[in-house]
């Protein structure tokens, strides 16, 4: 991992609020994947511009999506639409995010 990267792997380096870390810690989330970290410094990504990415199931595509969504919600104190899959995994995020 290159060393400027190494801090953006951390999720407490994207000023996250302390109860949302220690949600993501409770389930086991401390870092990111490196491709993770590099889809949010992407461009101006984090200041709501478009992003698209692939990966294969179950690699992380998720946190990248609720990462962006929590940043643009609580700093621009702005609503977000959320769009899901599966109605199991719907349910699941609904109480997650709560």
């Amino acid at each position: 991992v290159p060393e400027d990267l190494a801090d953006k792997l951390l999720l407490a380096s994207w000023g996250l609020p302390k109860a949302v870390l220690e949600k993501y810690h409770s389930l086991g989330v401390v870092q990111m994947f490196e491709w993770q970290a590099e889809c949010l410094m992407l461009g101006q990504v984090l200041e709501g511009r478009n992003l698209v990415y692939s990966a294969p199931t179950s690699a992380g595509k998720t946190l990248v999506a609720e990462l962006l969504i929590l940043k643009r919600v609580l700093e621009t104190r702005k609503k977000a639409l959320f769009i899901l899959p599966f109605v199991s995994v719907a349910k699941e995020k609904k109480c997650y995010l709560q």
